[in-house]
């Protein structure tokens, strides 16, 4: 997608449709009572172009348009403008219309073009209260994710991707920051597709050697220090724990490490970005239902996450260290599969009985954490599709997220602020190792029961990152959508990047 900035007159834009956001400035509470809901509301559109209004004025007088979050309307022919069409875009109660509405609303405007063959949009940049680097940033961060569709292996493919998005700002915006807004959102949301790209991939085609592959050209490409290790550096390394999932596969393990390091960077802190990256998950020994089991080429989502992360950064350089971790396998079943039962060895010394072979995320990641410590990583995060009870316990709407650290914390939160997306914070008090204790071992790879299992798997982590400030984030739920959004398709989410990115960038 072609992007550019319009400082001009909304009627002038040549473009095949003009996409417009409007708000509901209705002070009455939400309410379910029949009356209120049809009562008619006070759509305003968040502009203050006279030729726009005049040719939406008499629509919204009727009340057909409510102006509800990614709902939309469609002119033909409007009066006094260049373009062909005029979209008009709810972002819903004005008091809520802020930059993540926005971005969900340019996703929306550009999932509802791209069916009707429209290849040329304008989006007009909300005024009120937004500056013009919020703006300009959530209207192409949304509408390049929005146009990111998964059917890539279909036979009878049509390209109807989006070729070119004007980005119409006000004349008297301040222009430095609409591009700095313009160019930070393009960055990150090309990065999070290149994540949801490589989470797309079947297992057939991205394999551990895959993954590495891909991510060295895209270190090749931006700059990026890469090494890529296989079996022999991981037993060098004495990382039992992440051999012992991948020792069932005829696909070699992968540990891919990926370096940022500005030359006039600090020594601290250094930030170390670690994933879990198993291209196809079978649960091992203690195999998965069949029932859905083609969804596992996602449980590498987490190293995708970091590896679109790093790209992003790459980019926008901030200044601080960072080295991300990606410890990618398969996870199967054979003769040579770790078994329940057995006992090994992590990259640390700790001793695991493996209790079941399913829970094999957090034992690659044992060993991503440690050995992320070992060189130099001083604040850790992770990211990982870990555990379904997450699922279970936050819905489809919020990741889990989990901290040592309520300074790292805080990051994180301001991060969000930034990102536009949604965690919650669980718990891990002291109590629940109890959950994890083994009586062969020092730790077992589950919980004594099936209570807490998020939790018990977080704190299974924690064992391995010590006293170093550390976030773990459990995407489980979220890495996937299982059906279309207005603003967004169904397939792999890319959720996670933008957070990680704004984390980083808060140390800088």
């Amino acid at each position: 997608m072609k992007t550019e900035l319009l400082f001009a007159p909304a009627a002038t834009a040549q473009a095949e449709l003009l996409a417009v956001f409007a708000a509901d400035n209705s002070t009455s509470p939400d309410s379910s009572s029949s009356k209120e809901k049809d009562a008619k509301p006070e759509v305003g559109l968040l502009s203050a172009d006279e030729v726009i209004r005049k040719a939406a004025s008499y629509v919204l007088s009727t009340g057909e348009f409510k102006a509800e979050p990614n709902e939309t309307l469609l002119l033909h022919a409007p009066e006094g403008l260049a373009a062909t069409r005029l979209l008009i875009v709810g972002l819903g109660k004005a008091a809520k219309a802020d930059p993540h509405a926005v971005r969900k609303g340019a996703g929306t405007a550009v999932r509802f073009a791209k069916p009707r063959g429209i290849r040329s949009l304008a989006i007009l940049a909300p005024e009120g209260n937004f500056d013009a680097a919020q703006s300009t940033r959530s209207i192409a961060e949304g509408a390049i994710l929005g146009d990111f569709d998964s059917d890539t292996y279909r036979t009878d493919r049509k390209d109807r991707s989006i070729q070119s998005l004007s980005i119409i700002v006000p004349a008297s915006a301040d222009k430095s920051a609409a591009e700095t807004g313009l160019r930070e959102g393009t960055i990150v949301a090309e990065s999070q597709n290149f994540a949801r790209t490589l989470i797309n991939e079947p297992g057939n085609r991205m394999t551990p050697t895959i993954l590495g592959q891909r991510a060295a050209e895209m270190a090749a490409e931006y700059g990026l220090k890469c090494e890529v290790h296989s079996t022999d550096k991981l037993r060098e390394l004495k990382m039992g724990a992440f051999l012992s999932v991948a020792q069932g596969s005829d696909e070699p393990p992968a540990l891919i490490v990926l370096t940022y390091g500005p030359a006039d960077a600090p020594d601290g802190p250094v930030i170390g970005l670690v994933g879990k990256g198993i291209t196809f998950d079978t649960g091992g020994i203690s195999i998965k239902p069949a029932d859905s089991m083609e969804k596992m080429k996602y449980d590498m989502a987490g190293g995708a996450a970091m590896i679109g992360a790093m790209r992003a950064i790459a980019q926008l350089k901030p200044n601080v260290k960072v080295i991300g971790i990606v410890c990618a396998a398969e996870n199967m079943p054979s003769g040579k599969a770790v078994k329940p039962g057995d006992i090994t060895f992590a990259m640390s010394g700790k001793s695991i009985e493996v209790l079941n072979t399913d829970a094999e995320g957090r034992m690659v990641l044992a060993d991503g954490l440690h050995y992320s410590k070992q060189l130099g990583a001083t604040h850790l995060i992770d990211a990982a599709t870990l555990t379904g009870a997450v699922a279970i316990a936050l819905g489809q709407i919020n990741a889990g997220v989990f901290a040592n650290d309520d300074e790292t914390y805080r990051h994180f939160t301001s991060a969000l602020e930034t990102s536009g997306e949604k965690f919650w914070r669980l718990p891990l008090d002291d109590e629940y190792r109890d959950q994890i204790r083994s009586s062969i071992a020092d730790i077992q790879n589950t919980g004594l029961t099936r209570y807490g299992g998020a939790i018990n798997a977080a704190m299974f982590l924690k064992e391995f990152v010590g006293d170093t400030p550390w976030l773990h984030l459990d995407i489980a739920a979220m890495a996937w959508l299982d059906a279309d959004k207005p603003w967004t398709a169904k397939g792999p989410s890319g959720v996670a990047v933008r957070s990680i990115v704004e984390w980083v960038r808060s140390y800088s």
